[in-house]
Order: structure tokens, then C-alpha cells, then sequence
């Protein structure tokens, strides 16, 4: 990052400082919900803070968390209301110009209510994803309790990176923006290897049990 940047960041911390808790907490639902403010504004200043006394690193995370859940469930709630009448008619209009159909809408539902825990978890470590994954989980309907644990869990590693990452370089602050570049790096090979792994072990269960299915039919 160049040192140019490094008054702002400086400026960031100084309003963090201001906003407190309640601005971390407002500013991580805006960022999960209608507005793609980066996250990383807020979170590493905070860290910063946490470095120097100033804050707490457990409120840090915990308001934090809160607030990108609280965002979450906003786009779910919208998505599950409003998503699914608007598409339809959307696809009904247009659908024939992009081969789309209710069949593959249906289709791609019934993949989120598969898969949607891991596709939630993997999606919040990943920039841009991490803003619109809420959508497809409420047009899929995914079961609200697994939405909310797979969000804090993704929300929760991420947030603690960033918390890290201005604990660790609060003096030297203008270096962060290329750990940040590498981390991302990592979380996106990190969640694709999860993703693999996950399908791996999802095609032997459900190959096992059919498997045993067809056991059980020839035993009775």
C-alpha cells in the first residue's frame, strides 16, 4: 500500500475510535447487507486499537459478528419474501433469452437446500460473495438456524483475520494492504479445497447409502 494511504488509515482508526462498538456493529450490517462498504475499513483499525489498549478484542469480534449476521438476515429475509414471486416472473418474461426456465430455477433451489451450509460458510470468505450470499440462501429457503451458524462461523473467521492483521502491523500500517492481498488468496484456495472435499465425502454417503438401501430390500 502506498504511504500515501497510510493518513487515511490513520484517519479510519481515528474514527473507529469515535464510533465505538455501535459503529462496528452498524457498519458490519450495512456492509452484509444493501451497501458493499468493505469491511476491512472498520475491522482493521479496530485491531489497531485492540493493539494499542484502546479497545477490546473480544467486543471487537462479537459486535462485529453481530452486526454482518444482522445484515445477513436482512437480504435473507428480503430474498425470502420478495426473491422467488420476482424471479419467476422475470424468467416467465425473459427467461427464454438466457435458457432459463422454472425448472432450472427449481433446480438450483433444491442445490442450496443441499448444500447450503457449506456454499454460506465458503461464500463469506470470498470478496463480493460475501455481500450477496444472503440472497440465494433466502430464495432457497435454507433452513434459518443453519443461515445463521454457517454466517457466524464465515463472518467469524474473517473478521478475526482482520482483527489480526492490525494487532500485528499497527506500526506498520501501510504494509497490511499486501497481507490482505495474500490472505484472500488463501481463503480462496482454502474454501475451494473445502468445497471439494465436502462433494467428495457428500458422493461416498450418498453412495453408501444407497448402497445399504439396496441391502435392506434384498434381506426383506
Amino acid at each position: 500500500m502506498p504511504e500515501i494511504l497510510t493518513p487515511i488509515i490513520e484517519f479510519f482508526i481515528r474514527a473507529t475510535d469515535s464510533f465505538g462498538y455501535i459503529g462496528i456493529f452498524i457498519l458490519a450490517a450495512i456492509e452484509s447487507s444493501f451497501l458493499p462498504i468493505p469491511i476491512e475499513l472498520t475491522i482493521i483499525p479496530a485491531g489497531v486499537l485492540v493493539a494499542r489498549g484502546e479497545m477490546s478484542a473480544v467486543l471487537v469480534l462479537l459486535f462485529a459478528v453481530f452486526g454482518a449476521l444482522t445484515g445477513a438476515l436482512i437480504n435473507y429475509t428480503i430474498s425470502l419474501h420478495l426473491g422467488r414471486a420476482v424471479v419467476n416472473k422475470l424468467v416467465n418474461r425473459y427467461g427464454k433469452f438466457f435458457f432459463l426456465d422454472e425448472k432450472s430455477i427449481g433446480k438450483a433451489e433444491n442445490y442450496f437446500d443441499k448444500h447450503g451450509s457449506i456454499t454460506t460458510f465458503t461464500g463469506r470468505l470470498i470478496p463480493v460473495i460475501r455481500h450477496l450470499i444472503s440472497i440465494p440462501a433466502g430464495f432457497a429457503r435454507m433452513n434459518l438456524l443453519k443461515f445463521c451458524i454457517y454466517t457466524v462461523l464465515g463472518a467469524g473467521l474473517w473478521i478475526s483475520i482482520l482483527i489480526y492483521l492490525g494487532y500485528t502491523f499497527q506500526d506498520n500500517i501501510s504494509s497490511i494492504d499486501n497481507y490482505l492481498n495474500i490472505i484472500t488468496f488463501i481463503l480462496i484456495i482454502f474454501s475451494l479445497i473445502l468445497v471439494i472435499i465436502y462433494m467428495i465425502f457428500k458422493r461416498a454417503n450418498n453412495y453408501n447409502h444407497k448402497n445399504l438401501s439396496k441391502k435392506n430390500i434384498r434381506n426383506n
